[in-house]
């Protein structure tokens, strides 16, 4: 409904914003990274926006660049992770770097950001996979792979990331994605 905002910055106090647009003023909830590329009270600014209409509430949520506002879009989707705790993932980590953690599988990554915790980051991962863009075959080279698609499927059956990686270790090279799966799961209950 509200796609960008364009006016004059009346003030910054962390997460919120407030542009002048017209004579009325947009209180817009940022994460730190947008906040910190905004000019100084005075100057014109420009946010890409999303809308959350809620019950009890209008809020409007504000991000410097389309990728950051497609990406908050992409994190509110998965189970669980609310605007908030987007806004908190965006904050604690740029758009490159949590597509490239989700292409590297690395939960380690998501977890050092406030509020999220090993499950959470685990849950990220999965449901994120292949759905922010950059991700696609940055850091692997290539589309997701065989292998890609046994860690995954480890990953949705509740392996954690270190015990499905260390299945993953002992498989044979080029092994077939079913075969794969059926011998990762017959290492882990050996395990």
């Amino acid at each position: 409904m509200i796609g960008r905002i364009t006016g004059t910055l009346l003030e910054k106090t962390p997460p919120t914003v407030c542009i002048d647009v017209g004579g009325v003023g947009y209180e817009i909830d940022v994460p730190m990274s947008t906040l910190y590329n905004l000019p100084e009270a005075g100057a014109k600014a420009t946010l890409f926006t999303h809308l959350a209409v809620r019950e009890d509430a209008h809020i409007l949520y504000g991000f410097s660049t389309a990728q950051e506002r497609a990406t908050f879009r992409a994190l509110i989707k998965v189970t669980g992770i609310g605007a908030r705790t987007a806004l908190a993932v965006l904050s604690g980590m740029t758009t490159e770097e949590l597509a490239s953690a989700v292409t590297q599988q690395e939960t380690g990554r998501l977890t050092r950001v406030p509020g999220i915790g090993k499950k959470t980051a685990e849950r990220l991962l999965l449901e994120l996979r292949g759905k922010l863009g950059a991700d696609l075959g940055t850091a692997s080279g290539g589309p997701p792979s065989g292998r890609d698609d046994i860690l995954n499927a480890l990953l949705s059956l509740g392996y954690s990331q270190s015990e499905s990686q260390a299945a993953l270790k002992g498989l044979p090279e080029g092994v077939e994605v079913s075969e794969g799966i059926r011998l990762a799961l017959k290492s882990l209950s050996r395990g």
